[in-house]
């Protein structure tokens, strides 16, 4: 079976090492963001793994100036 290759920009959620990749932060300051956002909707779990919702995380990326 061939296997789909969806480029980063176009996908819906982003694990955190792709997070880290297309928004250039570390993967660090990614999961320090989540874990001091709980509640925050750009981001969800599937079993054990966090993943990025691209376009709403690019949301809240514009409203910040320091990360």
């Amino acid at each position: 079976m061939k296997k789909i290759e969806i480029p980063i920009w176009e996908k819906y959620a982003l694990t955190i090492d792709e997070a880290a990749l297309y928004f250039r932060i570390g993967e660090n300051a990614i999961r320090r963001i989540i874990n001091e956002n709980q509640d925050a909707n750009f981001w969800f779990m599937i079993g054990n793994r966090k993943l990025i919702k691209r376009v709403l995380f690019e949301e809240y990326m514009n409203g910040v100036t320091v990360i």
